[in-house]
């Protein structure tokens, strides 16, 4: 499949790696950077999604997204994100990512709107749940973007390129490679931010200030078809 992922907002809280990997599923482990796990929250817009060879389609190929993440490795070394939730406002979205990709989507009443000075609000309400998640954020003025330095920060949240998942049905893991450019990212100004969905997902930590936010220019992306897991020692 091919994708564009832009309008994407990285907010990350660290948190306890022993209590993170107790919500992780046998096989994958918890990565840190600088004695930490990482908990981000990340929303933007999917836009023109089509499988290859054919065109994108105004009720299916366009809508927001949500994901709650961290960062992960399995038993061979490879490091990939998990994602605690996926939340959007599209039905077919919802319906055909949960099934194809066997990740944890959630129906959502979402909005985004634009401001002649460069704030971009987004706003996200789980189906289920209580409260909404508000975002207000614009790239800082001035700012010129960035590719992340191999060894940095930024680089351990931003470059990756696997992800994994699992089918609650058989317990399998499964993996999915994507490729785009690396990330061009800016610092940001945020204005308003939420840490709802992590309370939502029901995971430890999230509380007072990200300890990171970026805001990266848009990407267009090659999705490939998931792969499952060798076995695990457990």
């Amino acid at each position: 499949m091919f994708q564009t992922w832009s309008e994407l907002l990285f907010l990350h809280w660290k948190v306890d790696p022993d209590e993170l990997q107790k919500t992780l599923p046998p096989g994958l482990y918890v990565d840190t950077k600088d004695g930490a796990a990482w908990l981000g929250v990340v929303p933007f817009q999917m836009r023109r999604i089509r499988p290859a060879g054919l065109f994108p389609v105004p009720w299916l190929s366009y809508f927001l997204e949500l994901n709650v993440r961290t960062y992960v490795h399995d038993e061979s070394g490879r490091p990939g994100v998990w994602f605690y939730s996926l939340d959007t406002n599209r039905w077919a979205a919802y319906k055909i990512a949960r099934t194809l990709f066997k990740l944890p989507y959630f129906k959502a009443i979402m909005e985004t709107a634009h401001s002649g000075d460069g704030w971009i609000g987004y706003s996200c309400q789980r189906k289920g749940s209580h409260g909404e998640a508000r975002f207000r954020h614009r790239p800082e003025a001035g700012a010129s973007a960035i590719e992340a330095e191999p060894g940095s920060l930024e680089f351990f949240l931003l470059e990756r390129y696997l992800l994994f998942s699992h089918d609650p049905r058989s317990g399998g893991i499964y993996s999915g490679q994507v490729h785009h450019r690396p990330y061009q990212y800016h610092p940001v100004e945020v204005s308003e931010y939420s840490s709802a969905p992590i309370g939502w997902d029901g995971l430890p930590g999230g509380s007072g200030s990200p300890a990171h936010a970026c805001f990266a220019e848009p990407v267009d992306v090659e999705v490939f078809a998931l792969k499952a897991l060798d076995k695990f020692s457990g």
